[in-house]
Order: C-alpha cells, then sequence, then structure tokens
C-alpha cells in the first residue's frame, strides 16, 4: 500500500520466553496524516512464512476533505492482503478492478508477473472526516507461481469462518486453525487470522505451521508468564504448543506457515527469487511498459533512484 520512505529493516530484541525467538519492534513511519508501522522484514527476520512485509497503517482520522492518495503504482511476484479494522480505501488496478475495501472484508490482489494499483480515500468518504486501520501484508509468491497471470479476489467479511467463545472471536483470513479452514486459496501453506480477546481469556496456537508470529495490535498479553504489550511482532521457535493469555483487552493478528521455498530479493514494490528479474521489472516501469490502470490514469509513482 503505503511508499514508506526506505525499506530498511527495522530493530528487534529478544525476550527471556523460552517459547520465543525474537521480538520485534516495528519502525513507524509518518505518511503525512496517518502512521504506517513496519514489522517486516526485520534485522534478523526478513520473513515469516511467506510473509515478507507486514504493515499496520494508522489508526487515524483525517480532516474533511482529506484522505489517502497512493498514486498508481507497480508489484511483482508477490500478493498483498489488505485488512482493515476501520475506514475504507478505494482499490483500483490494471485488471480494471474498482472496489472499496472495507472492515473484515478481504482483498487478495496477486501480482505474479506484473499489476498496476492505486489505493485512495473515495470523494465521499472525504466529506465525513475519514478514518483509516488497518493491516496490509505482502507474500511472497512461490517460484512457480512468480509469473503467473495478475489476479484479484474479493472476499466479503460473512464468508470467513468465525470462531467465537470463551471470550474469544478470530476471523480466520487464510489457512486452516480451530477447526476451520478460510475459503481464501494461496499457493503456499500459510495461516492469517485476526483475534480479539476480552481479559482473561486463552487463545491456543498449535504447532500445525513451521514457522508461526503474533503482532499485538491492541492490548496486553501473557505468554508463560512474561507480557507483551502493543506494537510488537512475537517470532515464536517452531514445534511449541503456545497458549496466549490476554491481561488486557486485545486485537492480535496470528501470521505463519511453511517457510518459503529459497530466499527473496526485493526492491522497492518488487518482490522476486532473481535480482535479474528485478532489474528487468524496474525498466518496464522506468519505460512505461506496465499496463495502466483504468480510471487513474493521469498519476503514477515514479521509479526510485534507489
Amino acid at each position: 500500500m503505503s511508499q514508506l520512505p526506505d525499506h530498511d529493516p527495522v530493530a528487534g530484541d529478544t525476550r527471556s520466553c523460552e517459547a520465543l525467538e525474537q521480538v520485534i519492534v516495528p519502525r513507524a513511519h509518518d505518511l503525512g496524516g496517518f502512521s504506517v508501522r513496519r514489522a517486516l522484514p526485520s534485522i534478523g527476520r526478513k520473513m515469516v512464512g511467506p510473509f515478507i512485509f507486514f504493515d499496520q497503517m494508522g489508526p487515524a482520522e483525517f480532516l474533511l476533505g482529506e484522505g489517502i492518495d497512493v498514486r498508481p503504482h507497480p508489484h511483482i511476484g508477490l500478493s498483498t492482503v489488505t485488512y482493515l479494522f476501520d475506514g475504507e480505501i478505494m482499490h483500483r488496478d490494471s485488471l480494471g478492478t474498482a472496489l472499496p475495501i472495507r472492515p473484515g472484508a478481504v482483498n487478495l490482489m496477486t501480482a505474479g508477473r506484473g499489476i498496476v494499483h492505486s489505493e485512495r480515500t473515495a470523494p465521499e468518504e472525504r466529506v465525513k472526516a475519514p478514518k483509516l486501520y488497518g493491516i496490509q501484508t505482502w507474500l511472497a509468491l512461490p517460484k512457480t507461481h512468480e509469473e503467473i497471470a495478475p489476479e484479484f479476489i474479493h472476499h466479503a467479511a460473512p464468508e470467513l469462518p468465525r470462531i467465537v467463545g470463551e471470550g474469544k472471536r478470530v476471523s480466520l483470513i487464510m489457512g486452516s486453525a480451530f477447526g476451520e479452514t478460510s475459503p481464501v486459496k494461496f499457493p503456499w501453506d500459510t495461516l492469517y487470522a485476526e483475534a480479539v480477546l476480552a481479559p482473561g481469556a486463552i487463545l491456543p496456537l498449535d504447532p500445525d505451521y513451521h514457522e508461526r508470529a503474533v503482532y499485538i495490535v491492541t492490548g496486553k498479553i501473557d505468554i508463560a508468564g512474561d507480557e507483551f504489550g502493543a506494537g510488537q511482532l512475537l517470532i515464536f521457535k517452531p514445534g511449541d504448543r503456545i497458549s496466549i493469555l490476554a491481561v488486557d483487552q486485545s486485537r492480535l493478528m496470528l501470521i505463519g506457515g511453511e517457510p518459503m521455498d529459497g530466499p527473496r530479493h526485493i526492491w522497492w514494490n518488487f518482490v522476486s527469487s532473481s535480482k535479474e528479474r528485478i532489474d528487468q521489472a524496474k525498466q518496464e516501469w522506468k519505460t512505461g511498459r506496465f499496463d495502466t490502470v483504468p480510471g487513474d490514469e493521469e498519476e503514477f509513482i515514479p521509479l526510485p533512484e534507489r
């Protein structure tokens, strides 16, 4: 989504909890009107399963007439998932998609060999003092799918499995967990879920996925006697069954999956297992060989110098 000033790794620190590999504290960037906190990639941790970027957007409230304006920009070799808690984003892409993204819904945009999209606040939303609060993740595609045709798939909030009870409410965005399976398809073994916990609720996290992490959006949790607060990404060791106790009312994002089939290179909005493919994408964007976005052809984000 948002174009941060750089993609520098963020700092991480290790805590005493034996189940943890690393605790990452995201670096915040002010994008003018709202902030983005990037938890992945990090120093010592580039990915969790296929998750190669993890951004928290907001919470933000804009002045009347204002909003976000992320001009058309390209992607290759990845899928993006935008998941909102509050607000609305108008998504347009080079496939001709024009669809508002609203809280609880899933919008999976697969770049494959190349896609261009923009994200803006619609005019009718700008008259309401719009809000923005949510998570955007980038998932690296497996090597077998890096050059597939681009695609956009929308799943409304009621389509996602919801597990409710004992002070917990879990929305399963991708993968299988808690006896349910999400309808959102992705070509790699992946876990992605939102969990809202009341104080005292316990959320089990089984070792069904080799790599697992929990991002604390709000609240405070306890794991094996150690407490962790909002704005931290907890990376767990493989193989342990984790019990997460909510100390306060908490909102968590669960991510995970199997280790990817080799390292990935990242440059700007491009992800690939091949540096040469990224160089090719740079030239294609610079020389105007990507498709344009219908309804948003007047502007674009130029290729950065570095």
